[in-house]
Formats: structure tokens, sequence, C-alpha cells
């Protein structure tokens, strides 16, 4: 009795760290609401968020006692749903076609399939099982994508391209579905936000030593700035 409201305790408490995570593009849509432009900005993250929520919300369909999740993944889904229609509206042509393809491959055709084939192809507790491993597959690769800026940030010696506050929260989700999973004996949540919780350290750690560096590409140009003073001197 007492694990069980632990685990609803730390149920509540991820899904308000979810809700904090989904709802950090927020100020994105208002600069992109206010320049009527997409700018540089590019679909694809909203677009697969809204992939993983609409799956994990499924996942919380399907899973005895999976309310919580299905609550949080099926706010995140509205939210990133939300995101996509601005995207849409102010993207030009261009990217309004890509995304629009994009939605309907992943987002109507696959989640339509993974839907299909677990109500109506498979019985008993397997459902549970594809819809999992098919939510933990995204989920690594949701943690997993922003290896990229850690190799920038490394490369660079700057943290300029790594938000602190995004690494924060999704080190704090992690951390917290991670305790919720153990708890409940989820796997299929534990193993990817496991990996998050320990990419999200990677990050938060790299910020701490990155933060006061100075940034290269300054001192590079000062370094030419010097060169060229010599040049015109000689």
């Amino acid at each position: 009795m007492a694990a069980a409201s632990l685990s609803f305790i730390i149920g509540i408490l991820g899904n308000v760290i979810s809700l904090l995570v989904f709802a950090s593009p927020i100020r994105t849509f208002r600069r992109i609401i206010a320049e009527k432009s997409t700018e540089n900005f590019k679909s694809l993250p909203y677009i697969s968020t809204l992939l993983s929520t609409s799956l994990w919300t499924f996942y919380g369909f399907l899973k005895p006692g999976g309310l919580l999740i299905m609550t949080v993944n099926g706010a995140g889904t509205v939210l990133q749903f939300i995101y996509n229609t601005l995207f849409i509206i102010f993207a030009t042509k261009e990217k309004k076609i890509k995304s629009l393809i994009a939605l309907g491959v992943l987002n109507i055709g696959f989640v339509g399939a993974v839907i299909a084939v677990t109500l109506l192809a498979i019985h008993g507790s397997l459902p549970i099982t594809v819809v999992g491993f098919v939510c933990a597959t995204l989920t690594i690769f949701m943690y997993a994508s922003p290896l990229t800026a850690m190799r920038t940030v490394i490369k660079m010696k700057s943290v300029k391209y790594m938000p602190f506050f995004l690494s924060l929260f999704l080190f704090l989700n992690a951390g917290v579905w991670s305790v919720y999973s153990v708890l409940v004996k989820d796997y299929f949540m534990g193993v990817p936000n496991g990996i998050g919780f320990v990419l999200g350290s990677t990050q938060l750690i790299l910020y701490t030593i990155y933060k006061d560096k100075p940034k290269p590409i300054k001192s590079m140009d000062k370094t030419l700035q010097k060169l060229k003073r010599l040049r015109v001197m000689l």
C-alpha cells in the first residue's frame, strides 16, 4: 500500500515535470507567431515528439494502472498538435509540404498501423509488450538526440548551443520516471528513462565544465585581428 502511494506521488511529480518539458517550446512559438515565420526552426522535433506522446498515451490506455502515463502524454499530444499546426501555418510552402508528409507518414500512418495491429491482430498481454517496445525505442532516440549538441559543446568549448533549462528538465524528467518505473516494475519506461538520466547528467556536467570557458570563436577573431595588424605594420 505504501509503495502504491509512493508511486502515485512520484507519478504526479513526473506529470508536472513532463508538462514543463512539453511547454518549453512555447517561447519559440511566440516568436514564430510574432514574426509570422518559422525562420530556421525545424519541424522534425515537434513531429517526433507528437509521435512519441501519441504512442505513450496509447500505452497508458492499454496498461492496467496506466492513468498517470496516459494523462501526461495525452496533454503532451495536445500541445505537440498545437505546435505542429502553428508551424505549418507560418512555414514556407516547401516546409509545409515536408511537414505534412512527415506528419502523414509518422503520426497518421505509423501510429494508425501500431494501434490497428495491436488491437486487431495481437491478443492477450502481447499488445502492451509490442507498444511498450516501440515507445521505449522512440524515447531512447529522443534522449539520444542531444548527442550532437554535446559534441558541439566539446568541440567549441562553449554551451551556447545547449539550452540549460531544457537540459535540466529532461534530466529531472528522466530521473523521476526512472524511479516511478522501478516502483511499478515497468521496464519499458525504466530502460529509456535510465538512459535519459545518464545522458542528462552528462549534459549538465558538460554545462558545468564549459559554462565559464572563453568562446573560441571570439578568441580566434582576436588572433586574426592581431595577425592583420602585424601584416599592416610589416
